[in-house]
């Protein structure tokens, strides 16, 4: 392909992962105004962020797995089209529950677009151009993530929250007509063997009470111990999905990617990745409890971590065929450990705190953009490279969750203010530390330099 359809194939794989991923970040600032709007408690209404990751998780590895039997144009523009309509669903919501329905909808069409746009550029780009553009895939997840909240007062100020989603709805349609033209498209061209629909019924049911596990570890200092019942039957389902994987014609989470070390060890990284980047939400928390920052002004304290997140992740895609995954995910997690123990220095007032606040955001631009879905994309076989990538995601949504359930746990558990979050984030930098230190056993890949010419045809 000629360098204007590259473009216009990595304009419709850009639009489409921002939209989705922005849809993650901008529900918090509405959270109030729908509690009011719906007459729903606090309990209710955390229902909202836990329906959309539940169905989001639970579709990630069912959507891949279809990229892989029946190409990535037809399952990316059904999950375009799903997140749509699920967007104007919410909108015109009469009752809470249409909006809980909308929000479900939503979050299968979600869990599809990413590692279909992931694997679309390893079926479109040779190894020598994915670098750059997963990077940019990448930077696009974090951006949106982090310019979500102001992005949202922002219509909730000059329109309504109802435009949060409506907003969806054109740029859905802007995808939609771009991706029909230009995403790759490789009809079957023979049959595949039964859908493995026991391991999807296993993998909703596993992931379902690993997420409502997660989010209920907070509750535990309420007196709610719910958390270990949902973590059980974890346990329980794990061996389970490993003996009906195994038989499986065609598994919907293919056992030999686990037999690879180097993609397991990055699946342990990408959760890390998911942890240091869901880390960012509560440091609007410190801007506005500890330095004084007006709540409507948090978002933009943020802004130098934004523009450092946005330049990381460009930086490390323009880098990744040079340097080799492996160095870019050391220094990723190097810049974020240093961000975060710096955050966690409380005392040292405003200035500080956007000084540390910067290395962070570097660290979140190079961990989420292409490093870690490059090694994904050149150890998985080609397959199950939507598989592989679908993984990814999840390890990325798991890593998000553990992350809200610990710094809230531990800042509660020190008494909160300064020194509660003093204490979560000397915790968050220590983990930092730790995926850095796993980073360490990951193998030397080759490194390869592109050329100077346009990509080769995608047939």
């Amino acid at each position: 392909m000629d360098a204007s359809f590259s473009r216009r194939l990595m304009r419709a794989l850009f639009v489409g992962v921002f939209m989705s991923a922005l849809d993650t970040a901008v529900i918090g600032p509405a959270i109030p105004v729908l509690r009011d709007t719906f007459g729903v408690g606090l309990r209710e209404i955390g229902l909202v962020m836990i329906v959309f990751v539940l169905f989001s998780l639970s579709s990630t590895a069912l959507m891949a797995n279809l990229s892989d039997r029946y190409g990535r144009r037809p399952i990316y523009l059904v999950c375009v089209t799903l997140f749509a309509v699920g967007s104007l669903m919410i909108a015109v919501s009469p009752r809470f529950g249409y909006l809980l329905l909308g929000r479900a909808v939503q979050g299968i069409g979600s869990g599809g677009i990413m590692p279909t746009a992931s694997a679309a550029i390893g079926d479109a780009f040779p190894p020598e151009r994915r670098g750059r553009a997963l990077g940019l895939i990448g930077a696009t997840y974090g951006m949106a993530f982090v310019l979500g909240p102001p992005l949202a007062g922002l219509l909730m100020v000059v329109a309504s929250w109802h435009w949060i989603f409506l907003i969806n709805l054109p740029i859905a349609a802007l995808v939609l007509a771009t991706g029909a033209r230009v995403l790759p498209h490789h009809p079957p061209h023979e049959a595949h063997p039964p859908l493995d629909v026991s391991g999807i019924v296993v993998v909703f049911a596993l992931l379902s009470a690993l997420v409502l596990g997660i989010t209920r570890v907070v509750d535990s200092f309420t007196g709610n111990l719910l958390w270990p019942w949902f973590l059980g039957i974890v346990i329980v389902l794990l061996p389970l999905l490993v003996r009906i994987e195994r038989r499986a014609a065609a598994p919907m989470i293919p056992l030999s990617l686990f037999g690879n070390r180097q993609l397991v060890t990055t699946y342990l990284l990408t959760v890390g990745a998911g942890f240091g980047m869901g880390s960012v939400v509560f440091l609007a928390s410190i801007a506005t409890g500890v330095h004084g920052i007006a709540t409507r002004n948090a978002g933009f304290v943020l802004l130098p971590l934004v523009v450092c997140s946005m330049l990381g992740s460009m930086g490390a895609g323009r880098l990744l065929n040079r340097l080799g995954p492996r160095t870019l995910i050391l220094g990723g997690f190097a810049l974020l450990c240093l961000g975060y123990a710096g955050s966690a220095l409380t005392g040292l007032g405003l200035w500080a705190f956007l000084l540390a606040s910067m290395p962070v955001g570097l660290g979140v631009g190079v961990v989420v953009g292409g490093a870690l879905r490059t090694i994904a994309i050149d150890e998985a076989p080609a397959a199950v490279r939507g598989s592989a990538q679908g993984l990814i995601n999840i390890c990325t949504a798991i890593g998000t969750l553990l992350s809200a359930a610990a710094i809230g746990a531990l800042a509660d558990f020190s008494g909160g203010g300064p020194r509660g979050f003093s204490v979560a984030y000397d915790a968050v930098a220590a983990t930092m530390l730790l995926m850095w230190l796993l980073a360490l056993t990951l193998r030397h890949g080759a490194i390869v330099q592109a050329p100077l010419e346009a990509p080769s045809s995608m047939g």
